[in-house]
């Protein structure tokens, strides 16, 4: 029952504060009444990759309660860090720290930029592929010790005592009822939200697509780039060709093998890409993941990396330097060669693309081109939270206009376990009865006082509208269902 009363005058105080709300760009209120755009955005139509499950697909509510989760620091021990910390939007939602700061360390590996991350064949996640959804890898940072400290192991609160603490908290109660009709916070809401979020955050506003949406396939040219972006993309996409030592006598360098456009997503089930170290510099040979090769730039000209699962490379051209000729490290054990991905060991040989400098230089320029800019500064996926770390949501679709409002108007009894009655003088009226997702539940028209059954509906808070057809005047009153 507290927890119903709370709802109720919290909404009692969103609509004392609507006026000042409608003022401000968005940080620190949620308003359920004018909701961002995830479910329905545009998509070129030569994307044809998406990995969302018939069960979890986008909804405007799910990515708003998933966004909040995601910028949210108190989902963590010490109230310090949450999924954003790690994935910075600035940054094309990575880190340029080589390991990212958690509550009790650092992160095991380099931040994966998520960009795109819906549109991949791959649905396993992590560099490791450790989590077989991204679903499943949504709630795993918050129960990792080093990062977000909900381990339930080796004195760190479980994943429950996080579930209690947001349950304190107003802006859950309000969301988790807006979308599920009801209080409850499980790991799997969680989840699903977090995925739909992380799913939502797109990019296809690059020179690239630019030029894509020009031509009927990536192997034309395209009429936007220069001459040298060209040359890159025809080396990118072109497969190459070797001779029984694994030296490239023709073709090109045979990226799109890897990753494949247009979406520049990693292929399944690929080995290990010849980077076998991992942040302590020990060897570690299952890092066969790559988030998209989109993005690898910001529009302020400064790289989204280090890069690799280990942030090694600095730069795209140590990245394309790395590929053009493999370490020959990879010779010293025959577990390192043999788990090194098939494609970058051709005729059982160690991959040797012999690329001069001038076709280098071109694959990078071409890599540039698939940097987009709004990501980067799209308040849909912004931090919600004010600067001091506050959220409110109200609804302002439910606001009074209180100057227009019925007098003599009455409903009673408030809260109700199903039956309220409603007075009001004798007239012409219009009745609506929604709930807090602002649908219609009732409607009809009436001339007397009457009694509205809310047996049928779930426990919660519902919104009557009376309208005197007579004289455009209206009354809205909340009742809260038990």
């Amino acid at each position: 029952m507290k927890k119903y009363l709370f709802t109720f005058g919290s909404f009692i105080l969103a609509f004392i504060f609507i006026a000042a709300t409608r003022a401000l760009t968005g940080t620190g209120v949620i308003d359920l009444g004018a909701l961002d755009n995830y479910a329905a955005q545009p998509l070129p139509p030569y994307i044809t990759k998406d990995n969302t499950p018939l069960n979890n697909e986008i909804t405007d509510l799910g990515a708003t309660l998933g966004r909040v989760l995601f910028y949210d620091k108190k989902l963590s021990v010490n109230n310090t860090i949450a999924c954003a910390s790690c994935h910075i939007q600035a940054l094309g939602f990575s880190d340029t720290a080589l390991a990212s700061a958690g509550v009790n360390g650092v992160t095991g590996r380099h931040s994966m930029r998520i960009i795109n991350s819906r549109f991949a064949q791959e649905q396993r996640f992590f560099w490791d592929e450790r989590a077989a959804t991204l679903e499943q890898q949504s709630t795993m940072p918050i129960q990792d010790h080093a990062e977000m400290g909900f381990s339930g192991q080796n004195g760190d609160p479980g994943l429950d005592s996080l579930i209690r603490k947001m349950e304190k908290l107003s802006y859950y109660q309000e969301l988790f009822f807006a979308i599920y009709g009801d209080y409850t916070i499980r790991e799997a809401r969680m989840q699903r939200a977090l995925a739909q979020f992380v799913r939502s955050i797109q990019s296809f506003d690059s020179k690239y697509d630019q030029g894509r949406a020009q031509v009927p396939n990536d192997a034309i040219l395209f009429p936007n780039f220069s001459m040298q972006e060209n040359l890159g993309k025809n080396l990118f996409l072109t497969p190459a060709q070797f001779d029984p030592n694994g030296f490239r006598t023709g073709g090109g360098a045979g990226c799109a093998a890897c990753h494949r456009p247009p979406e520049f997503d990693i292929t399944p089930n690929s080995g290990h890409n010849g980077m076998i170290h991992a942040l302590d510099g020990s060897i570690d040979l299952t890092n066969q993941r790559s988030p998209s090769l989109r993005n690898l730039m910001g529009p302020n000209g400064r790289f989204n990396g280090p890069f690799m699962h280990n942030g090694a490379l600095k730069s795209l051209a140590q990245v394309v330097a790395h590929y053009n000729e493999l370490p020959q490290e990879l010779l010293d054990s025959m577990l390192y060669f043999n788990t090194l991905d098939q494609r970058l060991r051709p005729n059982g040989r160690l991959q040797r693309l012999q690329l001069s400098p001038q076709q280098q230089n071109a694959i990078v320029a071409f890599l540039l081109s698939l940097s987009g800019n709004d990501v980067y500064t799209d308040s849909r996926w912004s931090d919600p939270f004010d600067e001091n770390g506050n959220l409110s949501v109200i609804n302002t679709a439910m606001a009074i206009e209180e100057e227009k409002s019925l007098d003599q108007v009455h409903l009673y009894p408030n809260p109700t376990s199903g039956e309220v009655y409603l007075h009001f003088p004798a007239g012409e009226y219009k009745l609506e009865i929604r709930n807090i997702k602002g649908q219609l539940l009732q409607h009809q028209e009436l001339r007397e006082a009457t009694t509205l059954s809310l047996s049928a509906y779930p426990a919660g808070l519902y919104f009557v509208r009376l309208r005197d057809l007579s004289q455009e005047k209206l009354k809205l009153m909340k009742v809260l269902k038990y």
